[in-house]
């Protein structure tokens, strides 16, 4: 059976977001787009229909502001994901989080396997559930592959916080939130975070919420 004429094509609805000005708008959790497997990218979009895509996810990622963006998380639901962390901060906090720079890149198809087994466990945030943050422990390395916008081939081990990005972007392709993952005692406001567990770990939040890490 053909599909309906009634149901928007990706492109359609790219395009639709992309006549709009400003930011795109993100998805909260609760929309079904977020909890459904993404279609794995197949040349849907054309080349400058992407680059233009591409450009929005970035500036929404940046306004927002995140470290990455999915596109179902904008309701586009596509293998594709931007991730991009200027990690500014404290010595401390990126020595023991491996917070390092992470220039911008698009993903396509991503997809990653543990590599090795050393966990790390941190608080996580989502621009799909604003406002609070829980600690995920998550493999400490990644062997990630994937395409770039281009449709060069990826296939790297990442570390670090770049790795729990890639993760976490990843995952959103999947369906999967952060939350899923999450040590839910740990669920904690913005603000319990900026009043009470701003520290370079979750040690003190472990203690003081009552779960283990």
């Amino acid at each position: 059976m053909a599909p309906s004429s009634d149901v928007p094509s990706l492109r359609d609805r790219v395009e639709e977001l992309l006549s709009r000005t400003g930011p795109l708008p993100i998805v909260a959790a609760g929309d079904p787009v977020l909890r459904r497997a993404a279609e794995p990218f197949d040349g849907q979009l054309d080349a400058a229909l992407l680059a233009r895509f591409v450009a929005a996810l970035r500036d929404t990622m940046r306004a927002a502001p995140g470290v990455g963006l999915a596109a179902p998380q904008v309701g586009v639901p596509l293998r594709l994901a931007v991730i991009e962390d200027p990690a500014p901060v404290p010595d401390e906090i990126r020595e023991v989080r491996g917070r390092v720079p992470l220039p911008f890149r698009v993903l396509v198809n991503p997809v990653y396997e543990p590599a090795g087994p050393e966990r790390a466990a941190f608080f996580e945030g989502c621009l799909s559930v604003p406002g609070w943050q829980a600690v995920v422990a998550r493999p400490a390395a990644v062997r990630l592959r994937a395409q770039d916008e281009h449709g060069s081939a990826v296939d790297e081990v990442v570390t670090g916080w770049p790795a729990r990005i890639v993760q976490h972007e990843t995952d959103h392709l999947d369906g999967t939130l952060y939350l899923d993952r999450a040590e839910l005692r740990s669920l904690s406001s913005n603000e319990a975070m900026a009043e009470r567990w701003a520290q370079p770990t979750p040690a003190r939040a472990a203690e003081g919420l009552g779960f283990s890490l």
